[in-house]
């Protein structure tokens, strides 16, 4: 079937670039259809190692533009998405002898701290790990370390509220859809697209495309558009591991290893430490990235040289794999390819544009989006302005300081809740958690338990207003309740969702 009305923009990939990129057309008036094949971050951006941070380690390869303008964009996306996002201390412990100075960090950390307009998160302190709490779980490695502000972000959750307030903005947002061509006709594109469930096929038109596919950016350009031997993308692996909570700190950890690689030990889902990452050059399909032998040794190896208690196979409850479309500037090493975005126009409004976006990362995902709406402009003529920065997510409508607040509101609306699942749902959701509570009076009134503290009336909001239609996109990119659901939990709820998509009234 075709749709003869010419749509504004069409965007390929439901990552967080494709969902950022949507949501600020949406707002700036354009017509906007979003195609994501499989569900939105299920790539890329649903494997990062969740921060919203500067960049400090970029600084050495003097990445000060991408660094600034990250650091900028911390308390930015704080304001936006408070109740996804939130400040995070950083210990970076320092021993004489280390692969890095302490004059070097000490220069480092003073720019982190200065040039990127840092207003509310608090400045960088030198520790006393002899007496600071942040020395009791580690080894007695070290005298001195010093402390840093960066930001935690539950990064899937971000990517989906950018695609629900895009949707609310109006734009066309369609998951579990495959683009299967892309050819132009005179001034416009014809996107031939299919649905993977149903096998059904659309025609769209749009005045202009943007490929925000990520990893696959590449293989969407030879496939959907027939381009051979392209090669922009350098694929970049990075993995982690999930294991029981390995110190009660609020605080992150950053070791900086002997063979000059750097590692994360980050408080991770309240149970949990989250330890990561590794980089390593990528061949092969990205979907089929896992974490290899090689690379949960040589995790659990580099972080019992630092914990007392050592980290072992036995304490880990989850892995997680990703591939990051790093744009290929010729670095010799994996860790040292540029982390910057870069985006390249083909054709003008006469020749049916198409937008390339290479690279990318999450810190920077709002500001690559403004900068892909002035190429957008400038290739089919501008609407609106930049309205973003002051902007809200879905649910982030109250202060940065306020989430003890909006948790207290929650549980006095709803004293039937648990402490904690008051909290996880201001969590998620924000101030929109009463939305998806409703009128409910007691615990009864969630339905249907599915383990832990997901119910029922959680299950269907996510499918009603986050396109979530297996157990998978509810519990390891919605909720990350698959560390608590055992297999045949998980199971029961694969099948009720199966079932009620199949009959939704």
């Amino acid at each position: 079937m075709a749709n003869d009305a010419v749509k504004d923009i069409f965007v390929i990939g439901g990552g967080i670039n494709g969902c950022g990129i949507a949501r600020d057309a949406a707002g700036r008036g354009y017509s906007v259809v979003l195609a994501e094949m499989t569900d939105f971050a299920s790539g890329t951006s649903s494997a990062s190692t969740k921060l919203i941070h500067g960049g400090l380690r970029y600084l050495e390869h003097y990445e000060f533009r991408l660094v600034r303008e990250a650091l900028m964009e911390r308390e930015v996306l704080w304001a936006m998405a408070p109740h996804v996002i939130w400040p995070m201390r950083f210990v970076l412990p320092f021993h004489k002898g280390g692969i890095r100075p302490a004059w070097l960090i000490r220069l480092g950390l003073f720019l982190y701290d200065h040039i990127g307009g840092r207003k509310l998160l608090p400045a960088t302190r030198t520790l006393d790990m002899r007496r600071d709490p942040s020395g009791k779980p580690l080894k007695k490695l070290f005298d001195k370390a010093f402390e840093y502000s960066d930001g935690w972000v539950d990064d899937a959750r971000l990517v989906v509220l950018n695609a629900r307030d895009a949707a609310d903005r109006g734009a066309d947002i369609r998951v579990g859809t495959r683009v299967v061509s892309a050819r132009r006709e005179n001034a416009h594109w014809d996107v031939e697209t299919e649905d993977m469930a149903s096998g059904e096929r659309d025609v769209i038109k749009a005045r202009m495309l943007v490929n925000a596919s990520g990893p696959w950016v590449d293989k969407v350009l030879a496939g959907a558009f027939g381009q051979n031997d392209v090669h922009n993308v350098r694929l970049v692996q990075g993995s982690h591991i999930v294991v029981r909570r390995k110190f009660s700190d609020p605080r992150a950890y950053f070791f900086q290893n002997p063979d000059g690689r750097i590692i994360f030990a980050i408080p991770y889902q309240d149970d949990f430490t989250l330890i990561g990452t590794t980089d390593r050059d990528y061949e092969g399909d990205p979907r089929e990235a896992r974490i290899s032998d090689e690379e949960i040794d040589y995790l659990c190896r580099s972080a019992s040289e630092y914990f007392l208690e050592p980290v072992t196979r036995d304490d880990i409850v989850w892995t997680y794999s990703g591939v990051r479309p790093l744009f290929d500037d010729g670095a010799s090493k994996a860790q040292e390819a540029t982390r910057d975005y870069v985006l390249k126009v083909d054709g003008n409004a006469q020749k049916a544009p198409l937008l390339n976006v290479f690279g990318g990362k999450l810190t920077t995902y709002r500001r690559l989006a403004e900068s892909a709406l002035e190429k957008i402009g400038e290739a089919i003529g501008e609407k609106g302005r930049k309205w973003t920065a002051g902007s809200r997510l879905p649910g982030g409508d109250f202060g940065t300081g306020e989430f003890d607040k909006e948790v207290a509101r929650l549980s006095q609306l709803y004293p039937f809740l648990a402490s904690t699942h008051a909290r996880r749902l201001v969590r998620l959701y924000g101030t929109r958690a009463t939305r998806l509570l409703g009128g409910a009076k007691t615990i009864e009134d969630l339905g249907r338990h599915f383990g832990s503290d997901l119910y029922e009336i959680e299950v269907r909001w996510l499918m009603a207003e986050e396109w979530a239609r297996h157990a998978d996109d509810v519990l390891w990119r919605r909720t990350k309740r698959g560390l608590h659901l055992t297999p045949a939990e998980a199971e029961a709820l694969e099948d009720y969702m199966t079932k009620a998509l199949q009959s939704p009234n």
